[in-house]
Formats: structure tokens, sequence, C-alpha cells
């Protein structure tokens, strides 16, 4: 089902609650929800559909992925770039990193390890962020 974008700063600063099998759901309307969006966002974070868990799906390569209580475990190679958010008007300033290897589990809850660079790192970033309240 395609959600409502939340627009409510407050409830994005929220650090969002470790996902479990029963938000499989959850996870489903997301891809959705983003899908529907695809003429202008790669990527979005559970809270941005008003659902406060660590859910986080994007567009990777041409496919999309969802990833369940993603965390970066690794980083490197940082620079500054602007970004902008359905959640948000405007573009902001921020510290981005060329390479991430990032902990996740997928649909299944099996846990995995991945290294993502360059946009693609930076979108699973931007989405992290939203994880931990950090409102961009």
């Amino acid at each position: 089902m395609v959600r409502p974008i939340m627009k409510d700063t407050a409830f994005l600063a929220q650090k969002a609650e470790k996902a479990g099998p029963e938000d499989v759901s959850v996870a489903d309307d997301l891809l959705e929800t983003l899908q529907a969006h695809a003429d202008g966002c790669v990527g979005m974070a559970a809270n941005m559909i008003g659902v406060n868990k660590r859910i986080i799906a994007f567009e990777n390569d041409g496919d999309y992925m969802v990833m369940f209580n993603p965390e970066i475990v690794k980083k490197s190679g940082p620079y500054q770039t602007e970004e902008g958010c359905l959640s948000l008007t405007g573009r902001r300033r921020t510290k981005r990193y060329q390479s991430i290897k990032v902990q996740y589990q997928n649909r299944d809850f099996a846990l995995r390890f991945k290294t993502f660079t360059g946009w693609t790192a930076q979108i699973i970033q931007h989405e992290i962020d939203h994880c931990e309240g950090i409102v961009i």
C-alpha cells in the first residue's frame, strides 16, 4: 500500500525501534511507496511513512533493496555533499563516506554484510540517518 509521506520533524527526529518479522508488511508498504515516488526519490526509511522501525528501502543499480536493522560497521573516504528529502523542503549540506560496509538483516532476518560505494552508499547513509533520528 502506498502511504503518505511523513513531514512531522518531531516524529522524524525519533530514533527508530528494531524491526522484527512482524514488520515485513511495513517493508512492503515502504517499497511500494518508494516505487510510487521513483521520479524524485531513490530511498526511504520506514519513519518517512509514519512507522518508527529500522527498515530502509532504496534503489540499487536498477533494482530495489530492503534492509531490516541496518548499521554501518565500516566507512572510508569522507566528503561533503548536498541532499534533499521528500520529508523536508530544500537541500542541506552533509558529510558522507565514499565506501561503507553495512550489517543488516534480509527479509528472512538472516544477518548479512555488504559493502557499498558511491551513489548507493550515499543513499544508504541518508536512510540510516533517518533510522537514527537525524533529519538532513
